[in-house]
């Protein structure tokens, strides 16, 4: 079988993403997750740009790495200087690492433009650098940068700077769609050429600026390369990289290559969102293979197909890659898509056909006055228990007042006022916030807490609103959606109402509603209504 060599740039390429920094704590701990994932080359920075990463070279030494090689990524020399003196070389030397990764000119545009030298004084910074590094021990990965723009441009000269890199002694030649812009028969073409020409390894590099840096990396496959380059999520400059997410599966479930072992890959979607929650970017839901979205079905056509055999609308099993199949429901869905969810909550329900044609009507009605539970599996979950007769909520509100108080110049103070039967019990609480909703969390959980104290543990992550008929001005309806985390899991409420506060109320008391469930459920409760110590 064959297998290609996987190098990630999330560190340095990814880190080009607009709206990501990572600090040299949160490179070193997504270094060791590439490692324990089986990656073999982890492209740690550019040293000498920049204290960070110097300081990243450093400590990364210490984690005691299994599997992956850590790379120092690096320009050639600059023109007219020896190599011995070129401070990026230097700084390369000085970081430690075993493996060098190069980046040089193969446009001739980009030489005399960008670089304002001579095509023959290329060639020598391409030889002469990569030359030096070997010397000192290092293997060297030379990046071929704008190749396949270099190759239209110039055939010959773009080849020549591939060779320039061989008599250097370069480990690996990858080639670098730096634009993104090639097309994949375009580029597989080129890459056979160079796979012919050259016996070293040859390598790809894709971004994705034309929407096609995972196609081009598996036409560079197909074509002989050995050796791909990605970032995690596909995050990168611009449009990004090829997203190592979708190549992976791609390559080892389709393909038949190798890349990272196969137990590795059943933590790919872990992987994606370890590393979207360092960089603080929300993951993309449609992402392929690991997007939350992936396996989520809402046609009740193919939720039919689905239970007589998953085959029928997933082109992989989710576990494969960590992820799971989800089933939707909204005004669209059947009566398959209702039993599909009542089995995969484990209800006992003796009549649950009658149980899904209620459900079903009250989803229609709700959904018509604005409601959307697609993403708000907590709500709908309660919405089901509900229908069923079999469950009690933990509180029940009585009144809820709040005051908000404005004035020029001074900070706005809110305060909100609660009134809560828990069981037998009947509890009255105000507390502040920095505004109403704030507030109405804050006295929400002071009246809780004493009752059930699992609640400490849960915390708002993110707060949602939206206008769902905006002609209707400043009396329009507003679906609010708040996702809710107790370290473990997380999950999402909504609420709706032509009065914010209202919808805030009800995806909060949802959100609660729900963690106290799960919570009792997973220690193994009868009910959630009963309140007890936790």
């Amino acid at each position: 079988m064959r297998a290609v060599t996987v190098y990630d740039t999330t560190l340095r390429d990814g880190a080009q993403t607009e709206g990501i920094s990572f600090s040299a704590e949160d490179k070193l701990k997504i270094t060791l997750k590439l490692d324990r994932m089986g990656f073999h080359y982890v492209e740690g920075g550019w040293p000498g740009s920049n204290p960070k990463d110097m300081e990243y070279f450093v400590r990364v030494r210490e984690l005691g790495l299994q599997h992956a090689t850590v790379t120092a990524f690096g320009s050639t020399r600059r023109k007219n200087t020896r190599p011995a003196d070129d401070e990026n070389l230097a700084a390369i030397l000085k970081s430690g690492v075993k493996a060098a990764t190069l980046f040089g000119k193969s446009w001739d545009f980009h030489v005399t433009r960008a670089l304002g030298t001579s095509l023959e004084e290329n060639l020598s910074m391409i030889r002469e650098s990569v030359a030096y590094l070997r010397d000192q021990g290092l293997e060297v990965i030379y990046d071929a940068e704008h190749f396949f723009d270099g190759y239209k441009a110039n055939p010959a000269y773009a080849l020549a700077t591939l060779e320039a890199a061989v008599a250097g002694g370069a480990a690996v030649l990858v080639l670098c769609d730096t634009n993104g812009g090639a097309l994949p028969w375009e580029l597989q073409a080129v890459v056979e050429l160079v796979c012919k020409r050259f016996s070293v390894p040859v390598g790809i590099h894709a971004h994705n600026d034309g929407g096609m840096a995972v196609a081009n990396t598996l036409m560079a496959v197909q074509a002989g390369a050995t050796h791909v380059q990605g970032t995690i999520n596909g995050y990168g400059e611009r449009c990004g990289n090829a997203d190592l997410c979708a190549v992976l599966p791609n390559l080892s479930l389709k393909c038949g290559v190798n890349t990272i072992p196969e137990e590795k890959l059943r933590h790919l979607v872990e992987l994606s969102r370890y590393v979207s929650e360092i960089a603080n970017m929300h993951p993309n839901p449609q992402q392929p293979y690991v997007g939350m979205s992936a396996f989520a079905h809402k046609g009740g056509v193919h939720v039919s197909a689905l239970m007589k055999d998953p085959l029928t609308y997933e082109h992989i099993n989710p576990e494969a890659v960590g992820n799971r199949r989800r089933v939707l429901v909204s005004e669209l869905s059947g009566l398959s898509n209702l039993l599909y969810k009542l089995r995969e909550l484990n209800l006992d329900l003796p009549n649950e056909g009658e149980v899904a044609r209620q459900v079903l009507g009250q989803l229609k009605e709700l959904e018509h006055q604005g409601f959307q539970f697609e993403s708000a599996e907590g709500s709908f979950e309660l919405l089901v228990r509900r229908a069923a007769n079999g469950y009690e909520k933990p509180f029940i509100l009585e009144s809820l007042r709040i005051l908000t108080e404005l004035k020029e110049n001074r900070a706005v103070h809110s305060e909100a006022t609660i009134k809560l039967r828990v069981g037998e019990k009947t509890v009255h609480t105000a507390a502040e916030g920095n505004g109403p909703v704030n507030a109405l969390d804050n006295a929400l959980r002071k009246a809780l807490e004493q009752f059930y104290p699992a609640i400490k543990g849960m915390r708002l992550i993110d707060y949602k609103v939206r206008v769902i008929n905006e002609a209707a001005g400043t009396g329009a309806v507003v679906r609010v959606l708040i996702e809710t985390s107790d370290g473990h899991r997380s999950w999402v409420t909504l609420g709706v109402s032509p009065n914010i506060i209202e919808a805030s109320w009800q995806a909060l008391a949802d959100s609660f509603a729900y963690g106290l469930l799960k919570k009792n459920a997973a220690a193994g409760a009868s009910a959630v209504g009963n309140p007890a110590p936790d």
